[in-house]
């Protein structure tokens, strides 16, 4: 399988000449929006450190599994009909700790590196909403932008990244 993120028009043509030269038949998908930022990443996994230290419950690598799963994957069940099949078929029956358990390291079953930066930005919002309604302070990602931190708690999504 080929996948292009194309970001000008040259890089459409250079698709639509790949495309031209497979023979047929052939499927094709074409998804909007770009691949995740690395600014992206960078808060996701500082958001899951702000809130394994302020709750004191979990490990930020067990938050992440946990956001992935009930979070990252109804995103791309709704909206990736091949995502929605496979992970039905192989995870949906599994226990929900074997599930958690598949989400962390070692196993990292990709999630978030699967998402556009549209999707991302989506999955960071409701991880902005879930662990705001539980009481943590995170970094503002708005604040970010201009070199200070600012902490945030329980004021709306800051639509991240």
């Amino acid at each position: 399988m080929t996948t292009r993120i194309i970001r000008n028009d040259f890089e459409r043509e250079r698709l639509i000449e790949l495309i031209r030269s497979r023979k047929l038949p052939m499927t094709v998908q074409v998804t909007k929006g770009g691949i995740r930022s690395a600014e992206q990443n960078r808060l996701q996994r500082l958001w899951h450190i702000e809130a394994a230290e302020q709750l004191g419950d979990q490990t930020p690598e067990e938050k992440r599994a946990f956001c992935k799963l009930h979070h990252g994957v109804p995103i791309l069940r709704f909206e990736s009909e091949d995502f929605r099949v496979r992970y039905d078929a192989v995870f949906r029956p599994l226990p929900y700790e074997t599930k958690l358990a598949l989400m962390a390291e070692p196993f990292d079953f990709p999630v978030t590196r699967l998402m556009s930066s549209e999707q991302k930005t989506r999955y960071l919002d409701q991880v902005w909403k879930h662990y705001s309604d539980l009481g943590v302070a995170l970094t503002d990602p708005n604040a970010l932008r201009f070199g200070g931190v600012v902490r945030a708690m329980g004021r709306g999504t800051p639509n991240a990244a």
